[in-house]
């Protein structure tokens, strides 16, 4: 018991540095255009394209956009099929508590499986039980608002980096 409780004193290695201004008002400039162009969009055509979620994408997608979990084909796939998993098992087994949790609980290996891991994706199955949409959900703001990011990104990374983005699809 000793040595389990002595592993939550951290394994001594120091933070990360922090990242460079340029880098961080860059990554602010990426997330308040993506997510205002996605509000917009949702406001102008009347459809829920919004997804709390949403918000931690841009962090992956602006602030570290060479990692694996910011590559559009993780913010696509991993968003899709986190909310399909979620609407499956709210259609299945009703919104109860034990759903949620294997919802959310297949969505991780789901997306492991599928070499789709995007962290913030797995908040969708949770959002899917709170607030029971239609199936609609998993098109818009799902899918839809995924493309929108991945689109902004493209464009927005590609024109402030040297680094060309993605890393592959």
């Amino acid at each position: 018991m000793k040595n389990f409780l002595q592993k939550f004193s951290g394994a001594g290695a120091s933070p990360p540095a922090r990242a460079s201004w340029k880098a961080i008002v860059l990554a602010w400039a990426g997330g308040v255009t993506a997510i205002a162009v996605v509000a917009f969009s949702a406001q102008t055509t009347g459809m829920p394209l919004m997804l709390g979620s949403f918000g931690a994408t841009c962090v992956l997608v602006f602030g570290y956009p060479d990692v694996p979990f910011s590559q559009p084909r993780n913010i696509f796939f991993g968003h899709t099929l986190a909310s399909l998993i979620g609407l499956s098992f709210l259609w299945l087994f009703g919104p109860v508590w034990w759903a949620m949790g294997f919802a959310a609980g297949t969505t991780i290996a789901a997306m492991m499986l599928t070499r789709t891991v995007h962290p913030p994706a797995g908040s969708n199955p949770i959002i899917v039980f709170l607030t029971q949409p239609t199936w609609n959900f998993l098109f818009y703001p799902t899918a839809l608002g995924s493309v929108l990011i991945i689109l902004i990104a493209l464009v927005y990374n590609n024109s402030v980096r040297k680094e060309q983005y993605p890393r592959y699809w």
